[in-house]
């Protein structure tokens, strides 16, 4: 490691910048060694604010929605460990950091139940009309059982196709178990054949697996190769009966396609946490009725929130200390 990354003296504490406010008591623990700075309002803190209450930062505790780009690492002149409270990364420029020795930690596996949770929720609300029975409910418009009361679609014994079968992925697949479904994957290399077993999941290209998929799960990360993965051709491919799921990341659907899609019908409908401009909807998706939209809530467990609080806590903890962080995103730089 390099001397920015060397540990202070007992003389001076280190500083630590939390982009917003967090759940539970362990930043109290941080604030037993280390300054603690947290931003004041309860919102997206901007890039200008950012760029400025990074100067003079030892830590950096940041979001997924925080641009922590080449120029806000180069204003941190003092940072040692960039700690991102999301399993994604995808918002820090990593080569920059990793070229000023500055490891950047993320918080995996801990949400990756809450996560496939939520995919499901999703995926049944959406099958079910469940929002839309909701909202009929509550403005009075409930006038008894009907024959033809908000038709669905049966999740039982289904195909459910996974686009990345990382942890949260196969977390979906195992749930599907309980409904017995086939479950058919695309991923960037194939899993182990115990695994596969283990969940009844089947590796396949992405044509094959929109073309038989009844719901599409998106579970993969945003890189500039799964950026518009599912645009107007993929749409296109999916029966007209099939589900989108998005959890992944907003980018990785061309949003303006889906919104023409479920318009035209093209797809049965889709259900969304994540969005292409977030937290902006593309024109026209909110005012559908077949698209479940959620507010990029899929780690949303209290349980899983103050776990998350407590993993960057302790990587911060280490790399100021001069160790190495359990969960780090570029290794190379030790």
């Amino acid at each position: 490691m390099s001397k920015n990354n060397s540990v202070k003296g007992s003389d001076s504490m280190f500083n630590v910048f939390v982009t917003r406010k967090l759940p539970g008591s362990a930043l109290d623990q941080l604030r037993e060694s280390c300054n603690v700075t947290v931003h004041p309002e309860d919102r997206n803190i901007t890039k200008a604010e950012l760029l400025e209450r990074v100067v003079g930062q030892d830590a950096l505790i940041s979001m997924l929605s925080d641009p922590v780009d080449a120029q806000v690492i180069t204003a941190g002149k003092q940072l040692k460990v960039i700690a991102n409270y999301a399993v994604g990364f995808n918002n820090i420029d990593v080569k920059a950091a990793s070229q000023r020795k500055i490891p950047v930690c993320n918080t995996p596996d801990v949400l990756t139940n809450a996560s496939a949770d939520f995919a499901w929720a999703l995926l049944m609300s959406t099958a079910r009309r469940v929002i839309e029975g909701d909202t009929m409910t509550r403005n009075g418009q409930f006038t008894g059982w009907a024959p033809e009361l908000l038709l669905g679609v049966e999740v039982y014994g289904k195909t459910l196709g996974i686009i990345g079968a990382g942890r949260i992925g196969q977390a979906v697949a195992k749930r599907a178990l309980g409904f017995d479904m086939k479950v058919l994957y695309h991923n960037r290399s194939r899993l182990p054949h115990s695994v596969e077993e283990a969940y009844n999941m089947k590796y396949v290209d992405l044509t094959t697996l929109l073309g038989q998929a009844d719901f599409v799960s998106l579970h993969c990360p945003l890189t500039p190769e799964t950026k518009y993965l599912i645009g107007p051709k993929e749409l296109a491919s999916m029966k007209p009966t099939a589900i989108l799921i998005n959890t992944a990341r907003g980018p990785v659907v061309d949003e303006a396609a889906l919104v023409t899609a479920l318009k035209e019908r093209t797809i049965y409908g889709a259900g969304l946490d994540v969005f292409e401009d977030e937290p902006a909807l593309k024109p026209g998706l909110a005012e559908l009725p077949n698209v479940v939209l959620a507010p990029h809530i899929a780690s949303a467990a209290v349980e899983t929130r103050v776990k998350m609080v407590e993993m960057v806590v302790r990587d911060v903890q280490a790399a100021l200390e001069g160790q190495k962080p359990v969960n780090l995103v570029n290794p190379e730089i030790y």
